[in-house]
């Protein structure tokens, strides 16, 4: 552990003179990466210094305990501090997500369940707004295609952060956990007779790419216009402007008709198969690596049913780790935090076990 953070304590240090360095601000693409690498080494940095302190402080108590009982009362204490700092260096230590800093763009599709279904999926999208609304979060309604009752049969929305998120604050390290099916029980607006029913609808979570990381070829794309279709604006069912892209190699397929033109809905559709096709060599990388790899975001299997919400009951409950609440009200109000910090810790419990056992593994 000490061999590990103080390489990340010197290349926090090194980073902080390249950062000092003006020739650097003439590549701000450069600045960028350095300063979120700067970022993101700060807090494994403090806490290193602070369990360095705390092995200091305790040494110099038990040298000085031999001839001062006043000191050897200290002892105790100073043990509970640098166990407490090794705890918080050991886990700052653990492997990460290294999309982990990375904004999003987050798909709601109605699933089985009909226009319930869609009804549910628009209530699921306000909950990821208010959401972001509360953390500082920017959101922007990429593509929408609504029902006739007023739900969503499928939405998308990029949700970003505002400046330099702090380590596990940004859009992806909060919002990934989201990604599965999600159930809802209650009385649909169209059931007559007040019979409670299950309907479902599917949430797919993506880190957002930039255009320089992901590379597409125009000669792997398939490119079809169409008119759009649906409850929108004077530019529905009257110009071809709605978008669809076939990604050939893969079989990826967008397609976005929100826009008044073409142009700016190729612009949508190209964003969100950035993302998919990010996405895609992530999990074969993730497919190809070891166990304590994976673990980093493959605890919770994004394409499992994840969370159920009971309103007769006022119940959420979440099948992978099992927290429950009766506040789905405030949940779907957007309070959102308790429920994803069970799957953060859940994640983050898998991961230093993953490390403990390869570490035990390797050192027999």
């Amino acid at each position: 552990m000490l061999e590990s953070a103080a390489a990340l304590v010197s290349e926090h240090a090194d980073l902080e003179q390249q950062l000092a360095d003006p020739a650097v601000f003439g590549d701000q693409d450069l600045v960028r990466r350095l300063n979120k690498r700067y970022a993101a080494l700060g807090p494994t940095v403090a806490a290193y210094h602070a369990w360095h302190a705390a092995t200091d402080d305790l040494a110099a108590a038990r040298e000085m305990a031999k001839e001062d009982a006043e000191f050897a009362a200290e002892v105790p204490s100073l043990e509970a501090t640098l166990e407490a700092a090794e705890d918080k260096l050991r886990r700052l230590l653990v492997p990460r997500d290294p999309d982990d800093d990375r904004d999003v763009i987050l798909e709601v599709k109605a699933g089985e369940g009909g226009e319930e279904s869609a009804l549910f999926a628009g209530d699921l999208l306000r909950m990821y707004l208010r959401y972001a609304e509360l953390r500082g979060w920017k959101t922007e309604l990429i593509d929408a295609t609504e029902s006739d009752l007023g739900g969503y049969k499928d939405v998308r929305m990029a949700v970003k952060a505002k400046g330099t998120p702090q380590p596990g604050e940004a859009p992806w390290a909060r919002l990934k956990y989201e990604g599965g099916v999600h159930r809802v029980q209650r009385v649909p607006v169209t059931e007559s007779q007040g019979r409670i029913h299950t309907s479902a609808a599917g949430v797919l979570v993506m880190p957002e790419a930039e255009e320089v990381e992901v590379v597409i070829h125009e000669n792997d794309l398939k490119i079809d216009v169409y008119r759009s279709s649906g409850p929108g604006g004077q530019s529905v069912n009257t110009t071809d402007s709605a978008v669809r892209i076939t990604h050939l190699p893969t079989g990826t397929v967008v397609s976005c008709q929100n826009e008044k033109s073409q142009l700016q809905n190729k612009e949508s559709a190209m964003r969100v198969l950035r993302a998919r096709l990010h996405q895609l060599a992530q999990d074969a990388a993730d497919a190809e690596a070891s166990a304590a790899r994976r673990s980093q975001i493959r605890t919770v299997d994004r394409s499992e049913r994840i969370r159920t919400y009971n309103y007769p009951e006022n119940r959420l409950s979440d099948h992978r780790t099992g927290f429950k609440s009766y506040n789905l009200d405030t949940v779907l109000d957007g309070e959102l935090d308790a429920v994803v910090q069970s799957a953060v810790d859940a994640d983050e419990a898998a991961r230093m076990a993953a490390v403990a056992e390869a570490s035990s593994g390797s050192g027999s």
